[in-house]
């Protein structure tokens, strides 16, 4: 059992940090090994399992991350991209795997990573799903295909509490659909509209972000002409599948070279 890869997750009390742990300790593949809250946060101090809810896990709660990573191989972060930041200097200074699924990261913030990188794994997506990546390499040769008679638009929606807009996912497929086509997604991006706008500019890119209730992903990409439309889209309806990728990249990452990696790398797609 100790010779299982050891996980700490950040960001524990979460909903997908819960949903990690659990994810993690149903596992025969891994062992939870620490879980990492902010200063103050309730749950400091406390029995991870009791925090939750449930009963004890033998984990306790703690705010010192440096301490956590050194006891880990992996840790699974989907936090918010201050943290992120923080939290791959101390990982790569563990040398543990640091998978990221934390959204709304800037360029300058995702270029602040590359330090880390030199010196252990970083696994980043904007999702962990098998089907939202299998969807992103759609869209790149759908795009490939299409000349810019046919406008593409991503549209999204999530539950009313996520904070970042457009989704990590959403950015993911523009960024597909731009590199099938050959241009640079913040060059044609479209991200918002309001009010008189004028006609579509001919090759934008166009994000639409739907926010309400528990709807845990939705995303569709389409490729609209004159005459036709092209459809692709991918439901999630159980916030596990992120999870369960997750561990998989902390798990894909053991013994891999140190640099960045993404969920294309981990599915061999």
């Amino acid at each position: 059992m100790t010779d299982l890869p050891g996980i700490v997750i950040t960001g524990a009390s979460g909903r997908m940090g819960q949903m990690l742990i659990q994810t993690v300790t149903a596992s025969d593949k891994a062992r939870l090994v620490g879980v990492v809250e902010r200063p103050g946060h309730d749950w400091i101090g406390q029995d991870v399992g009791r925090a939750m809810g449930g009963a004890e896990l033998g984990v306790t709660v703690t705010d010192d991350p440096l301490a956590a990573f050194a006891r880990a191989q992996a840790v699974i972060d989907f936090t918010a991209p201050s943290a992120t930041l923080e939290f791959a200097a101390l990982a790569a200074q563990a040398r543990a795997v640091h998978v990221i699924g934390t959204t709304g990261m800037t360029d300058d913030e995702i270029a602040a990573l590359e330090p880390a990188s030199r010196h252990a794994v970083i696994v980043r997506a904007g999702n962990m799903s098998l089907g939202v990546n299998l969807l992103t390499q759609l869209t790149k040769r759908v795009a490939a295909a299409l000349d810019d008679d046919f406008d593409i638009e991503v549209v999204e929606a999530h539950h009313n509490q996520k904070v970042d807009a457009p989704s990590g996912t959403a950015l993911m497929l523009g960024e597909a659909a731009a590199e099938g086509r050959g241009v640079v997604l913040s060059d044609v991006a479209d991200r918002g509209r309001d009010g008189i706008t004028g006609a579509r500019k001919r090759g934008d890119i166009g994000f639409t972000a739907i926010r309400g209730g528990d709807v845990v992903g939705e995303h569709d990409v389409i490729f609209a002409a004159a005459g036709e439309r092209i459809v692709l889209r991918h439901l999630a309806t159980d916030r596990a599948i992120f999870a369960r990728g997750a561990l998989k990249a902390a798990l894909w990452g053991q013994g891999k070279a140190p640099g960045q990696y993404d969920m294309i790398d981990v599915l061999g797609l």
